[in-house]
């Protein structure tokens, strides 16, 4: 896909955004049933069913999925997807690029070991690996673009506002 072509396909969007505000408001969901075998949460993808469980340093088996690592990888998916996208729109072109995210844990938090330790991720940090023969402005506003418009760093970065209720059905309601 060049620009011109994200363009034609991006256009009826912005414009129907543009004059119906609205319109542009979705609700993602994801959705997940705790397993009753093991210590397990069964994720339904859209493509298949992931199972995450606990990291073996909170004593998993490291079979399942951590949601940790989750959280990267849906930050490298997002973050490499508006990458692309953003170099094509300003017309880079890209030989090759790689991305990567590391986050630090203190597993004392999560395991209720000590109370003042952190529980989640302390610091992440997002590292893009990019060959191209542009010059070193447009890599930097390549940058600059992709953080502005990546939506899970920009979550990230200014979390919203978030709730946790519980809903009860079946038996004891």
């Amino acid at each position: 896909m060049d620009a011109d072509e994200l363009r034609a396909l991006q256009a009826p969007l912005k414009e129907r955004y543009k004059a119906d505000a609205g319109s542009a408001r979705i609700t993602l969901r994801a959705s997940g049933a705790v397993d009753d075998a093991k210590i397990a949460c069964n994720i339904e993808t859209g493509r298949a069913i992931a199972s995450a469980g606990l990291h073996p340093a909170t004593g998993g088996s490291g079979l399942e999925l951590c949601s940790g690592d989750m959280l990267l990888e849906a930050l490298v998916a997002c973050a490499g997807v508006t990458l692309k996208a953003v170099a094509t729109a300003i017309g880079v072109d890209l030989a090759r690029a790689d991305v990567r995210a590391e986050g630090d844990l203190d597993f004392r938090g999560t395991l209720g070991v000590d109370k003042a330790a952190a529980v989640g991720f302390e610091a992440i940090r997002l590292k893009f690996d990019i060959v191209s023969e542009a010059p070193q402005e447009k890599i930097d506003q390549l940058l600059k673009l992709t953080e502005r418009y990546c939506v899970v760093l920009q979550t990230l970065a200014r979390p919203p506002q978030l709730t946790a209720t519980v809903e009860r059905s079946g038996p004891g309601t």
